[in-house]
């Protein structure tokens, strides 16, 4: 049993996917590569929650079966309909694979499809009998790409049912694909949106959702930074428009980072037990912890906005999880402590080498220390100005540090390697220390 943060306890994590709360429970699957900490032939792990704090794992849902997943099962969604869950995931189908390493790919030769598997309680999945393919390759380069285009997001609005996919025209811009259907199997395509090459030239895990009469997009445009460091990939998040009946969207050509860290990759979201929309992401790792596991996840989120501006709050399961008072971080919980304190210009604060400190109208992280070994790799982050003031929450785990600045109006979530112990405050700041209780 897990607490807070979804891990490995062996292999490779990356994007979640199927995230739903379903009969009583709240369902995470995520890729993993089950066989080393590294990335290769996807396959779907299976965790399960009662409350997003404590994760059981319930092993690999979906694992490669068909001609067209043989290759990987690959990033999607889950929905419900009579108490039946359906997972949409992309299949990928090697056709060249690396003869020495059956499990990557050779000169990005591949296919890819979009599946679907049921299931009636959600914890046992038939990949042998199971149809599994709904959308074959696309082989019309006018509407999509036969191998980057992935990463179902599916919905139901009144009668129908609409899928988004990621895409690309010709390697060099990213393409949004709209599908719907009548019947959740057959689907139909309805059209596309795209931007200029400033968001990227593919983008990944697209998340559409309404909240508070405002529709959201949530995507992951590869290659959209540009500034020299690994890591060119980042999620984004933007306010657009969607008129359903002729499947047309428009995105605007501003938007903000879903973190600002820029670990967080691949959010996606769904509805909690209290319909509020939530939000949990991978959070990337330059290497593996003692060579047994790669990459975590987030802290759940509630997404929220206001005056055209999306906050991705603490859920509330979470932050009443740390009810214990603390004087020293010696003294937490193994799955870690919470911080929460003010900051004035020029304030700062080091949790074992990692620092949080307040320029002017922004609060300002540097893990550099701590990050000695991946030079390649972003140290210093900073939030954009801030409005709501300077009041931050800060949940602290041996290999994450999540700052949430003014309850969600920014976050900065950071991996973190031979994180201290030590607290050491610069200035009048007065903190209070929470662990689980």
């Amino acid at each position: 049993m897990q607490r807070i943060h979804a891990k490995p306890e062996n292999g490779w994590m990356n994007d979640p996917n199927g995230f739903i709360y379903y009969k009583g429970r709240y369902h995470l699957f995520y890729q993993c590569f089950p066989y080393d900490a590294r990335w290769g032939r996807m396959h779907w792990k299976h965790l399960i929650s009662k409350d997003l704090v404590n994760w059981e794992d319930l092993g690999i849902a979906l694992y490669p079966s068909k001609t067209d997943d043989r290759s990987g099962c690959f990033s999607g969604s889950a929905i419900e309909e009579n108490g039946r869950m359906y997972l949409y995931y992309t299949g990928v189908n090697y056709l060249k694979e690396d003869p020495e390493d059956i499990n990557l790919c050779l000169d990005e030769q591949y296919i890819s499809s979009q599946m679907m598997i049921t299931s009636d309680d959600g914890i046992h999945f038939d990949n042998i009998r199971d149809k599994k393919t709904v959308i074959p390759v696309i082989r019309d380069l006018s509407v999509g790409d036969p191998r980057h285009t992935r990463d179902p997001k599916v919905w139901k609005e009144n009668d129908e049912w609409y899928m988004i996919l990621g895409s690309t025209i010709d390697d060099k811009f990213g393409r949004l694909l709209i599908y719907r259907s009548k019947n959740k199997e057959t689907w139909e395509y309805a059209g596309s949106v795209s931007k200029g090459d400033e968001f990227g030239w593919m983008w990944e895990c697209p998340d559409y959702f309404e909240l508070d009469e405002k529709q959201i997009l949530l995507f992951s445009p590869m290659g959209i930074m540009r500034d020299g460091y690994k890591e060119k990939n980042q999620s984004i998040c933007t306010l657009v428009t969607f008129e359903k009946e002729s499947c047309h969207m428009e995105i605007p050509d501003h938007y903000q980072f879903v973190d600002f860290g820029m670990d967080l990759y691949a959010p996606q979201t769904t509805l909690d037990e209290n319909r509020r929309r939530i939000m949990i992401g991978w959070l990337r790792m330059p290497e593996s912890v003692e060579d047994k596991w790669q990459g975590m996840m987030c802290i759940p989120r509630v997404v929220e906005v206001k005056n055209d501006h999306i906050y991705f709050r603490v859920h509330p399961n979470i932050r009443n999880a740390y009810g214990k008072q603390i004087e020293d971080p010696m003294q937490a919980d193994k799955s870690g402590y919470r911080l929460r304190f003010s900051l004035e210009d020029g304030e700062r604060v080091n949790i074992g080498g990692y620092l949080i400190y307040r320029e002017g109208k922004k609060i300002c992280t540097n893990r550099e220390k701590l990050y000695e070994a991946f030079p390649e790799m972003r140290t210093s982050f900073s939030t954009p100005e801030l409005t709501d003031g300077f009041n931050l929450e800060v949940y602290v785990d041996e290999n994450a540090v999540e700052v949430f600045v003014n309850d969600g109006e920014a976050v900065i979530s950071n991996i973190v390697y031979h994180l201290g112990t030590e607290l050491e405050v610069h200035g009048d700041v007065k903190i209070r220390i929470d662990t689980l209780g």
